[in-house]
Formats: C-alpha cells, structure tokens, sequence
C-alpha cells in the first residue's frame, strides 16, 4: 500500500510540492517590479491615444501620432524589460518600496507648474507672462530646494545663470523661437 501510495504521488511525496513551487513567480525587486509596471501602464496609455486620436501615418510620411505611438511602444518595452529582471535578478534587500519622499515630489512637480505659469502667464488669476529668464531662475531655485542638505543659494543661482544664458543662446538665438525674454512691464 505504501508502494502504491509514493507510486501515485501521495501525502509523503514532496516532489509534487516542488515541482508546483517551480512555477510560481517571485518578485526580487520591489521597486523595480513597480517601476516597470508603470512604465507599461504609461507606455500602454501613449501607444492607444496616439492609435486611437491621431493619424499615425508611416516612417516616411509621419502623421501627429506616429512619434507618440513610437515612444509608446519604446516606453512599454522598456518597462517590460525592467519587469522581467525584477523578476529575476536579486537584489541585497529584495528591493523594497520604502516612504514617499514628499519635499522632493512636491518641489519637481512645482518647480514645473512654476515654469509653466511663469512663461506663459496665468490669465485666470492675473499672472502676467514674466519671461524666459524669470521662470528658468524660479524653476532651478524650487527644483533645488528638493534636497535640503545640498541647497546651498550661491551654487542654485549660479546654475540659474547658466541656464538662462543656455536657453536664450539654444531657444532665441540659434532657433528663433519667439517668446518673452523678460516680464512686460519691464520693457527691455
């Protein structure tokens, strides 16, 4: 009976447990498996709006959405990349996703929204345009006050300088793209 009992895989058999524990995935990587999943997700949304809104067009004769449907596709690919060898590859600590770290998100993601108001100008609430020059300084200073420990102003502004003396030579000079440099009530 007990021959029988092993010959058909029974409860003293582990073999079946370990052939059943091959098959199932293990995440090695935390941070990386969620990365790759957003990557995806991201890559996914850009491929189908651009599928789905846009003339894609062909490689010789690109319509609006041939660029975001190939950045799509790079995008999800690369995420499918990072997916797979978090899948695989171990890391020291199994990668784990620690806090959000809150200063450093709230400083990038206003530094941007910063930018953008101040190029531009916020008609709704009064905002003039201030120009290039003021909102490349504003962007650099709040995206600088990301990490505290580093912040230092002389080495923030310095970095601003060259900036917006980057940008006006790259944007003004060498493209010709037509924006203000300066705030209007300035009149430079």
């Amino acid at each position: 009976m007990a021959q029988g009992a092993q010959a058909l895989g029974g409860l003293g058999d582990n073999a079946n447990l370990s052939v059943a524990k091959s098959f199932i995935v293990s995440i090695k990587s935390e941070k990386d498996f969620a990365s790759g999943l957003l990557f995806i997700v991201t890559g996914g949304g850009f491929t189908w709006v651009s599928v789905s809104s846009y003339t894609v067009g062909s490689a010789s004769q690109m319509g609006p959405g041939y660029v975001p449907l190939v950045l799509g596709l790079v995008l999800a690919m690369l995420g499918g990349l990072i997916l797979f060898f978090s899948l695989v590859v171990e890391t020291p600590d199994g990668g784990k996703i620690g806090e959000i770290a809150w200063r450093p998100l709230v400083c990038i993601l206003g530094a941007n929204l910063a930018f953008g108001a101040l190029l531009g100008g916020v008609e709704s609430i009064g905002l003039p345009s201030m120009g290039l020059m003021v909102a490349i300084v504003a962007l650099t200073v709040i995206a600088a006050m990301a990490d505290r420990a580093a912040f230092d102003i002389r080495h923030v502004l310095v970095l601003a300088a060259v900036l917006a003396g980057g940008s006006y030579g790259i944007f003004i000079a060498l493209l010709g793209l037509q924006m203000p440099l300066w705030p209007a009530f300035l009149a430079l």
